[in-house]
């Protein structure tokens, strides 16, 4: 193979990444140091599902867990807007610092406190880096303009709008712009136009919107993964099965 492409995808999924996004990193490594070529983290950050960045750890004295995630300006924006557009509050960091010496080490709250960013996304990739979890690793974002100007187009996805003062992931369907309430209830959001700088994927889109791109040879691809990326989309790419690892959805925190 005369360059290998060796990519792993996820949302920003914890201050301290998921065990599983550790996972894939290292199941990526292996492969690297098996193959060559170079590594590519698609980091998914307009995605919006704020329990994505639930970040469970495990009290150092009485070994009880506790799930922390990050606070919200409003409800607009702590259920439609994407990740990347999920403001960081001063507030809550000062907060969250104060608790972390009861959960990690002291390198770790010490990274913590030196991460200042606006948003979610940012917050959290800074994170890993801090963690050196990303030497060597190129980035590339389903936020960026330029990513999204570059990806094929696709029949199924979102469009990130303005409402109520807030950057919102509405779903596309039938020229409507929908947010979703749970079950089967949406809400319909007044029509703006839109280019493709605006378009994020759905789940059963997303692997081809981001190959478009990409150009993988290898995947690594995680459990649910598994199941709903359709393969024929990429006939010429090898899809891995990550790595298991203990407590895969605990926050990784060691160094």
């Amino acid at each position: 193979m005369e360059h290998p492409i060796i990519c792993f995808g996820q949302q920003p999924c914890g201050f301290f990444p998921k065990r599983f996004l550790f996972a894939k990193i290292l199941t990526a490594r292996r492969i690297q140091k098996e193959i060559g070529g170079e590594i590519v983290f698609f980091f998914h950050d307009s995605d919006h599902d704020p329990r994505e960045t639930i970040t469970t750890l495990r009290d150092q004295q009485s070994n009880r867990e506790v799930a922390l995630n990050f606070q919200f300006e409003n409800r607009i924006q702590r259920q439609f807007s994407p990740l990347y557009a999920k403001r960081v509050l001063l507030e809550w960091h000062e907060k969250t610092a104060r608790q972390l010496p009861n959960y990690v080490q002291p390198s770790l709250v010490e990274h913590f406190k030196q991460t200042k960013c606006a948003n979610v996304a940012d917050f959290c990739l800074e994170m890993y880096g801090r963690m050196e979890l990303l030497e060597g690793v190129q980035v590339e974002r389903s936020s960026a303009p330029q990513f999204r100007a570059r990806a094929v187009a696709v029949s199924d996805y979102f469009v990130d709008q303005r409402y109520e003062g807030e950057i919102v992931r509405a779903r596309y369907r039938d020229g409507k712009f929908l947010l979703h309430k749970g079950g089967n209830r949406f809400v319909e959001i007044p029509r703006e136009e839109f280019g493709p700088e605006q378009i994020s994927p759905t789940r059963d889109t997303r692997f081809r919107w981001m190959q478009s791109v990409i150009r993988c040879t290898h995947y690594v691809a995680g459990a649910s993964e598994q199941q709903y990326i359709n393969k024929a989309d990429a006939p010429n790419v090898k899809f891995v099965k990550r790595d298991e690892i203990s407590d895969f959805d605990k926050a990784y925190t060691e160094l």
